[in-house]
């Protein structure tokens, strides 16, 4: 005959520290805490825990009650107030090399209009799976999950949808089965139009990351952006300079094709952090165009997105852990 402890030692081995137990004559009761576990892994345990419940000597009946602790996920939009700033490329490095640190990442191609991150991330083709209706994020080789709408669509497909239907889709990627990740970055696309207002009504990003070149319009229009994120009380976490200086690979000298200095000095007159620089270089582009981006590796390029992973990481554990 199974009592308690009995109990407890069989589902020792696939519940540890999981699972409270309590048996009364042949009725077992569990408690089965699922914090941290994805829909799929959560009911693959219940399963497991009721095979063993079952098939323990005298046991009748079993009674499994899922629980879990409310995960606060927090979202940090990567936005820029115009197209052409390279700003999908820092994305998904950012979120690589935010991973790399130990967070939990998942990363959201929110300009659904047009998708880049199947691409840079490599998932070129292959279709997220769904679960009752809500979406299950594609792996990545990076150990940053993904959904875009590049995964959803045949490649060079245009997406001809009203403000409504591309909000609703962006919904539905924002609200998926993102088991344990602690931290989503939304690739927002480029203004500040009715996309981008869904997002922030909605969705309320826990801050912002504005990328911007050192050239006076992509500054301009990065202003815009960081007026947006202030009207509806969004914090800034800071301002990264792109395609900051050229090396030529030949003789070595840097020259500023886009200009210098100037997204670092927007953020200084608006009072905002500068995070850092990401340099023009052929590299960046050419491994992220081919699904393997830099921030993965262990090159200077991937030095450089490390330092910008290391102060959003700051931010996070000063706002909230």
């Amino acid at each position: 005959m199974t009592d308690t402890d009995s109990l407890k030692a069989a589902l020792a081995p696939i519940a540890a520290g999981r699972a409270t137990v309590r048996m009364e004559g042949g009725r077992a009761s569990i408690v089965l805490d699922v914090t941290g576990l994805g829909k799929a892994a959560g009911e693959e345990l219940e399963t497991d825990v009721r095979r063993v419940a079952e098939a323990s000597p005298g046991v009748t009946e079993v009674r499994v009650l899922l629980t879990s602790e409310r995960r606060t996920r927090r979202l940090i939009a990567v936005a820029s107030g115009k197209g052409g700033v390279g700003k999908s490329t820092v994305a998904a490095n950012l979120a690589i090399a935010l991973a790399r640190r130990g967070r939990r990442v998942g990363l959201v191609d929110a300009d659904i209009y047009g998708p880049s991150q199947t691409r840079l991330l490599g998932v070129d083709g292959i279709r997220p799976e769904a679960r009752e209706k809500t979406l299950i994020p594609v792996r990545t080789k990076f150990g940053v999950p993904l959904l875009s709408m590049g995964g959803l669509v045949p490649e060079g497909q245009a997406i001809a949808w009203r403000g409504s239907m591309a909000g609703g889709a962006l919904g539905q990627m924002v609200d998926a089965d993102w088991g344990d990740a602690e931290v989503l970055l939304l690739d927002l696309p480029p203004g500040t139009g009715d996309l981008q207002l869904t997002m922030v009504q909605k969705h309320k990003p826990a801050g912002a990351i504005i990328v911007s070149t050192p050239q006076d319009l992509a500054l301009i229009d990065a202003t815009r952006a960081i007026d947006l994120f202030h009207k509806v009380n969004v914090p800034i976490v800071g301002v990264i300079e792109n395609m900051a200086g050229y090396a030529c690979p030949h003789c070595g000298e840097v020259s500023d094709p886009f200009g210098s200095g100037g997204a670092e000095a927007a953020a200084g007159r608006l009072g905002l952090p500068f995070l850092g620089r990401v340099p023009l270089e052929l590299a960046i582009r050419t491994a992220s165009d081919a699904g393997d981006p830099p921030a993965a590796g262990n090159g200077p390029q991937a030095e450089t997105f490390a330092a910008l992973a290391a102060r959003l990481d700051e931010w996070l554990a000063a706002n909230g852990g």
